[in-house]
């Protein structure tokens, strides 16, 4: 009783503070999308007989590149549910845009990183051929919305060094076309946080943000208009970048983690110095990883205690939680929990809006400047 009330207490003061929003509105973010993990089911069970806690971590058992089968079962439980207006439930996809090309940094003897865009790596996995075609599908039916996550979602300077070196590890997840995995040592991928740069590298990770962000442009069709760093960790001399590339809105936690250590705080609908808002996120759905005995109701209180303050429900849900390519188990659970969190929203509350980050930013400043 007393967990719960400190629980519940916790909840209210983190939607206490910055702005209030009219009615009910329902966004879920979905980060990962693009991005590599786990290469393959083989690539797991050699890793696992190897030595490496694989099976100890979600993302590190779960996490791949999203096959047609997971868009095609994620896409028809989304456009199942409709809220008070008749829209789908739509997820916020935020997107990687590349991934490392492993045949050319080997033929160059680990001297030099090259990318390659996430398209080019669907194309090569062996049930991902057809789904940036989904991707499209998604989009037009309004329940799948691109925005940007990063160029890449590695940490180029510290893993390039590791493979130059020699590390064991980090090569053997390379052999597998894998930009590291969780650890011998520590149970830990080291790999994962883009922007945890060495001092000295703002000037490269900046470049690297804009040129993301340029792919971005070129591939939608549209400029994202937010962003969410890799792992919440960013320096905020990065938000310069991002605003001159189109970046109205930064998507986040209540802290933002920076480089080399410490933490600034956020308020949802703060706004920084070049006028760009901090989205908050608020609500967690995240059944592969939480060790919430019930995600359903813990998510569903967390939503009933943002709209009691007027906020609006920003549910962080990574795509780990709807990859079956991997285990197909995780995602059959997690999409009957996804269903029946929707049923439930509905059910409570009939007037609410599913909507997208772009669309909350938008929300955001039409009440900041009412006409």
């Amino acid at each position: 009783m007393l967990l719960k009330a400190k629980r519940c207490l916790t909840h209210n003061l983190l939607n206490l503070p910055g702005s209030r929003i009219d009615g009910r509105i329902v966004v879920i973010e979905s980060d990962d999308w693009g991005a590599i993990r786990m290469r393959s089911r083989e690539a797991y069970d050699r890793l696992l007989a190897h030595g490496y806690p694989v099976d100890r971590n979600g993302y590190e058992r779960n996490d791949a590149l999203a096959s047609e089968e997971d868009l095609e079962l994620l896409f028809d439980l989304l456009a199942s549910h409709r809220d008070g207006e008749g829209r789908p439930a739509a997820i916020t996809a935020n997107c990687i845009m590349t991934n490392p090309d492993f045949g050319k940094i080997r033929e160059e003897d680990f001297s030099t990183y090259h990318y390659e865009p996430f398209t080019s790596t669907l194309a090569r996995y062996e049930r991902h051929g057809g789904c940036f075609a989904r991707w499209q599908q998604g989009m037009r039916a309004g329940i799948f919305r691109p925005q940007y996550h990063g160029r890449e979602h590695i940490a180029v300077g510290p893993w390039m060094r590791a493979l130059q070196r020699g590390d064991a590890e980090v090569r053997e997840a390379f052999d597998l076309e894998m930009a590291g995995t969780a650890s011998r040592r520590n149970g830990r991928n080291g790999y994962v946080v883009a922007y945890e740069g060495d001092p000295g590298e703002e000037a490269r990770l900046a470049e690297a943000a804009a040129d993301g962000l340029r792919m971005f442009e070129q591939l939608f069709g549209y400029r994202s208009r937010t962003f969410i760093a890799p792992c919440y960790t960013w320096p905020t001399s990065l938000e310069k970048t991002l605003r001159a590339e189109g970046v109205e809105a930064l998507q986040g936690m209540i802290h933002q983690c920076l480089p080399g250590g410490g933490h600034r705080r956020h308020w949802f609908g703060s706004r920084n110095a070049l006028g760009q808002t901090y989205l908050l996120r608020n609500c967690f759905f995240e059944p592969t990883t939480d060790a919430c005995a019930d995600p359903v109701d813990a998510c569903m209180e967390r939503i009933a205690c943002a709209f009691r303050w007027h906020k609006p429900a920003v549910i962080s849900s990574h795509r780990v939680n709807y990859v079956g390519f991997i285990h197909p188990t995780n995602r059959d659970r997690s999409l009957r929990l996804l269903g029946e969190l929707l049923d439930r929203i509905r059910r409570r509350w009939p007037d609410v809006r599913f909507r997208t980050s772009d669309e909350l930013t938008s929300l955001l400043a039409d009440q900041k400047n009412p006409t």
